[in-house]
């Protein structure tokens, strides 16, 4: 028996196929072609036709595949007119359209009420300022659409033909009651989104129905394959981590890095609504999760690499290393002494500050290029550090932590977030962890396995684990009290 997992990311898609006892078959990507959309938006038509050639991909190794768990970004929406063509091209979380329209939300309902129905803190970011916009200057298009979804429910929708998003992706619209897990019809309502056009919100891991007749025989699949609603990426990964209690949490480092706590109740005070941190529904019932993140995690590393190491990624090449295993080779067992401000692409958690920007201090005439190398490093670990005290201070306390993506390939990196942060941090054998998740909710759902417990048993496994050594840990501790001070201090001078 074979199950199936579907990664929708923004800038593609991936299908990964697993057999009952958690081994990998198969898997395909295929990055998108976008260089017909303008900037922050993406094509929900391309995007359909790369998820049929990633499941194409693993057709041929389908045979007792079981069922397709689907799993997505989130924030943006497609809408879709009476034929299920998309109207427009959607945009990504990155646009900046919406703005004024949230500005009204927040006037309507004030921010910190709006928070204690969604979970969220009021952004344009999110789907409902989006919808806003297209409503108030793409008035026929909007007045046109039969459909709004997000890509996950629109995935699901496209393979089964049934319309339902999991609680998790609904929460990321801006109009989810997080409370009685239904939408909020007064924010819809002022919001002029027709509750009859979107998705019925399900648990995470609801199976929707088999594939479509048609679809199936043009992927090349059997036609009794379940289709399932998994969740938002997020969550997808913690829940490939294990990441299934609370005091656990998962360390996802990519282009940014997010950190995703699992708790058990919503906190009373009023920290996570001031450090702009989401309240999401867990797939575990009664089970929250909160995200803290960077927007830049790897992508500084990458900055480096192009802007500042090309020659030497051009000798890690000639070498047959990656550019990034030849710069950790060079690299001093002690702090850098550096301090960096990873604010290149602005502030993330707790600041949520476009403005913001980075900044490197402490260089000296005896200063490396793999000195800045390693502060690049310290500098995004502080920033969680700095995350992680803020949920502490919610109530939410992390005593685990699990990493995952292209970050977790560094053992020096990983050793440095245990020193760092004071907790053990344990890499998985499994690089990425977001369709594991969507394969152990499918999983779940068709009965291959009892609960998610036993899933996890089956997929996760854990390859080391770094524990803090406290020599390090007093010395990251003194840089960091200083690192505290550098936002307030860059803000004051550039903005």
């Amino acid at each position: 028996m074979k199950i199936a997992g579907v990664d929708i990311g923004t800038t593609g898609c991936k299908c990964s196929l697993y057999s009952k006892d958690g081994s990998l078959i198969k898997e395909c990507y295929q990055e998108y072609v976008m260089e017909k959309c303008p900037e922050h938006e993406i094509d929900g038509r391309m995007v359909w036709e790369c998820v049929k050639k990633v499941i194409k991909g693993i057709a041929s190794e389908a045979a007792n595949l079981k069922a397709i768990g689907v799993t997505s970004f989130g924030e943006s929406v497609i809408l879709l007119d009476e034929a299920d063509e998309p109207l427009m091209n959607s945009m990504l979380y990155t646009d900046p359209r919406g703005e004024a329209q949230c500005d009204k939300l927040v006037a309507h309902f004030g921010a910190r009420d709006f928070a204690r129905i969604t979970g969220l803190n009021p952004h344009k970011m999110y789907s409902i300022p989006k919808l806003m916009w297209i409503s108030e200057n793409r008035t026929e298009i909007y007045n046109a659409a039969k459909r709004i979804m997000q890509f996950g429910d629109f995935i699901v929708y496209m393979l089964s033909g049934i319309a339902q998003i999991d609680y998790s992706l609904a929460s990321r619209t801006m109009a989810f009651d997080i409370v009685n897990l239904c939408w909020s019809k007064k924010i819809l309502d002022f919001s002029n989104v027709p509750l009859q056009k979107l998705s019925k919100p399900v648990p995470a891991g609801t199976k929707a129905g088999n594939i479509k007749q048609n679809v199936a025989r043009e992927l090349g699949l059997p036609g009794n394959i379940a289709i399932v609603s998994g969740c938002h990426d997020q969550i997808a990964a913690a829940v490939g981590a294990g990441v299934l209690e609370p005091g656990m949490a998962v360390d996802g480092t990519g282009t940014v890095e997010c950190i995703t706590p699992v708790f058990d109740h919503i906190p009373e005070n009023d920290m996570l609504f001031k450090g702009s941190y989401s309240i999401v529904p867990h797939v575990v019932p009664n089970f929250y999760v909160s995200y803290a993140f960077s927007f830049t995690g790897g992508a500084l590393l990458k900055w480096y690499r192009d802007k500042l190491a090309a020659l030497e990624a051009q000798a890690a090449q000639v070498q047959g290393m990656s550019a990034y295993e030849y710069f950790n080779r060079q690299l001093a067992d002690d702090p850098s002494g550096l301090l960096v401000l990873p604010h290149f692409s602005g502030a993330a958690t707790p600041y949520m500050d476009s403005l913001s920007k980075g900044a490197i201090i402490g260089l000296t005439i005896e200063t490396t290029s793999i000195d800045i190398y390693r502060a690049l490093m310290e500098g995004v670990t502080y920033e969680m550090r700095l995350n992680m005290e803020w949920l502490k201070e919610a109530g939410i306390e992390i005593k685990e932590l699990r990493a995952t993506g292209g970050g977790a390939r560094s053992s020096f990196w990983l050793q440095m977030k245990a020193d760092v942060l004071n907790i053990p941090v344990t890499a998985l054998a499994a690089e990425e962890a977001g369709t594991v998740g969507s394969i152990m909710l499918a999983g779940v759902a068709c009965g291959v396995y009892q609960n998610l417990q036993e899933a996890s048993d089956m997929f996760v496994k854990l390859r080391k684990t770094y524990y803090p050594c406290p020599e390090k840990t007093e010395k990251y501790t003194e840089l960091y009290h200083k690192y505290k001070k550098v936002y307030q201090a860059v803000k004051a001078i550039l903005n």
